[in-house]
């Protein structure tokens, strides 16, 4: 019995490669389980979207307080759990397949409300429907469903990259104007040791001419 309901929930993911979305049919307190063969290193997206149903309006209504338990359990290892994932009435699920084998997919609902349901009345039976697109393996999908937000990303980058090479330039002209402003303050120290230089140089030869005068002055004078 399992198996059979196995092949048949393969079938309809292998269906839901070329449709909108499957649509499962869960109870309010139970768990509702897939089983599918995947290669290793296979990479499986899904989006799910789940509706409870409303007694007044007698049709599947969206609730924000139901939330979803997604789990992916090895059946090749001892039913080996590789995935716990718990989240909103709808959203995202990613995983990747780290062996080859069967493995078993479940979707657990919490916080359902009580209702009648609409396939056994007086009971909780199909309380809750599950839209489910998933895509395994189809990597071109999930590419095109994600390539605004890559591009998005990539823009991003691009603008890093804008502003590195901004903050590059201006680097390089403050070394520029500071390899300038010390080769002109060497420039102008050279000058002032060089002036300076100078001055002692005709203040020194300026007391030696006037030492030598004084000194012939006084021999002339006779006064040494």
């Amino acid at each position: 019995m399992m198996r059979s309901f196995s092949s048949l929930c393969s079938l309809s993911l292998l269906l839901a490669s070329h449709v909108s979305a499957l649509y499962l049919y869960m109870d309010a307190d139970k768990s509702k389980c897939f089983y599918e063969e995947l290669p290793k290193d296979t990479l499986v997206v899904g989006h799910y979207s789940a509706a409870i149903w409303d007694d007044n309006s007698r049709s599947y209504q969206p609730n924000p307080n139901v939330g979803m338990i997604f789990t992916v359990d090895e059946i090749f290892d001892n039913n080996h759990r590789i995935v716990t994932q718990r989240g909103a009435s709808q959203g995202k699920l990613t995983f990747t397949a780290a062996d080859a084998g069967d493995h078993r997919l479940c979707f657990t609902p919490v916080n359902v409300p009580h209702t009648k349901g609409y396939l056994f009345s007086g009971s909780q039976a199909g309380a809750l429907k599950l839209e489910l697109d998933l895509v395994i393996g189809e990597t071109s999908k999930i590419e095109a469903s994600d390539k605004p937000r890559m591009d998005e990303m990539v823009q991003k980058v691009r603008d890093l990259n804008a502003r590195l090479q901004d903050v590059r330039r201006e680097q390089v002209f403050q070394r520029e104007r500071e390899a300038e402003f010390r080769d002109q303050s060497e420039a102008v120290n050279s000058h002032i040791v060089r002036w300076t230089v100078i001055q002692l140089l005709v203040l020194i030869a300026t007391c030696a001419w006037q030492l030598s005068y004084l000194r012939n002055f006084f021999i002339k004078s006779k006064l040494t």
